[in-house]
């Protein structure tokens, strides 16, 4: 039985969804990658966004060959060596030039690697053709001499109508009959994930040729966001502490993921300020408890932080409110991950500065990035020859521009 998710990938850039201006970019990176001063291109991005299906999308359109190796399944320099550096060199046999796709460079990790990322950045130096390679997180520290040698694109988080748009093309094509709500539900829970998302859809629907509210219930594991939402439901529409004390007793999250989602649905729901008092207290003692818990290692009190953030914020409200509120995952997540992104791309181009001031990374940040970002917003010759000594990615001038 072939997977929905080969069965339905994407056959041209067009069909990429949500990841327009990576796609175009990434084409424009491998069509003229011989007028690159670097001849590899990171993309990086969260799982199931779209990185690796649009190298092989832009690969089929160029008529390139492509060549895809898992970082996983090399270590070490001479795995390196003996994976990439061979098919660096070999001129392809089946068509007029090839892409060699690095995945997950994530995999390179820990005192297996012994010399692997370095032994790849310098095959990146004589490579004939283009490397692309993917990752997740490529701001880690071990990732610094293959960020000087490549270009960067970022790949956006989907959102749920892109997941969304995906999920119905395929449904039309595979005549499965679907109602709206019922498929943005699947949409939402999968975290931005369209692989996840398809394969689910695939799992409850194909045999019946339907999707049906009830069979979201059988997803198992990736169904955290309709239990979470579940539980939200008992403690916030409820004054019993008897109805509210059971709210997590079947939801597959840790105590870690319960606060954020109270976090981010309480001030939803609780309008009245003494009503938001009572809880936040209950929810700040949980804490305090969950912290001498870690601390001491007595884990028998946990009973105590579910009872908080259950019971005690049910019982913190004089009535339940009779308004509908959609419940969801915290954001804060997300905007953490975004502000790394933005805190490691300032990095980066302090150390380039740095290496050409004689400075240290932390003393440009504070004294010398300020100036240069007004050079890049308000004469963009100056900046052009100034990223050209840098040797700034076009990412990296956009920063230095906002």
């Amino acid at each position: 039985m072939q997977t929905w998710t080969k069965k339905h990938e994407p056959r041209k850039s067009g069909d990429v969804e949500g990841q327009a201006d990576g796609v175009k970019y990434l084409k424009d990176f491998v069509e003229h990658y011989k007028k690159h001063k670097k001849r590899s291109l990171i993309l990086y991005g969260p799982v199931g966004c779209g990185k690796t299906v649009s190298v092989y999308v832009v690969a089929k359109e160029l008529g390139l060959e492509i060549i895809e190796v898992n970082a996983s399944d090399f270590r070490n320099e001479e795995g390196v060596n003996s994976t990439v550096g061979s098919a660096s060199r070999q001129m392809s046999l089946f068509s007029k030039g090839k892409i060699i796709l690095v995945d997950e460079i994530d995999g390179l990790s820990g005192t297996e690697d012994r010399g692997g990322i370095n032994a790849l950045a310098a095959l990146i130096e004589k490579s004939a053709f283009p490397i692309i390679c993917t990752a997740t997180d490529p701001f880690d520290k071990k990732f610094a001499n293959l960020r000087k040698s490549s270009e960067m694109m970022q790949f956006m988080p989907l959102d749920y109508n892109s997941i969304f748009n995906i999920l119905a093309k395929i449904c039309r094509e595979e005549k499965i009959s679907y109602k709206d709500d019922d498929l943005k539900s699947l949409a939402r829970r999968i975290g931005g994930d369209a692989r996840a998302a398809v394969n689910d859809l695939q799992m409850i629907a194909e045999a019946k040729k339907e999707l049906r509210k009830e069979d979201l219930d059988e997803l198992g594991q990736r169904e955290q966001q309709d239990n979470m939402i579940n539980a939200m439901l008992k403690v916030f529409k409820t004054t019993d502490p008897m109805i509210a004390i059971s709210a997590y007793d079947n939801v597959p999250e840790d105590f870690d993921k319960v606060f954020l989602w109270i976090d981010e649905n309480l001030p939803k729901e609780y309008e009245k300020p003494a009503d938001l008092e009572r809880a936040y207290d209950y929810v700040s003692k949980a804490d305090v408890m969950f912290r001498r818990i870690r601390r001491w290692q007595h884990w028998r009190f946990l009973v105590y932080v579910n009872a908080y953030l259950s019971a005690g914020v049910a019982v913190s409200k004089d009535e339940k409110y009779k308004k509908f509120v959609q419940y969801g995952p915290t954001t804060r997540i997300l905007k953490l991950w975004m502000a790394n992104q933005k805190y490691h791309r300032r990095k980066a181009i302090a150390e380039k500065i740095a290496s050409k001031t004689h400075s240290s990374a932390k003393r440009v940040i504070t004294d010398t990035l300020p100036y240069f970002q007004e050079v890049f917003r308000k004469n963009k010759g100056y900046g052009s020859l100034i990223a050209e000594e840098l040797d700034l990615s076009e990412e990296e001038v956009e920063w230095l521009r906002k």
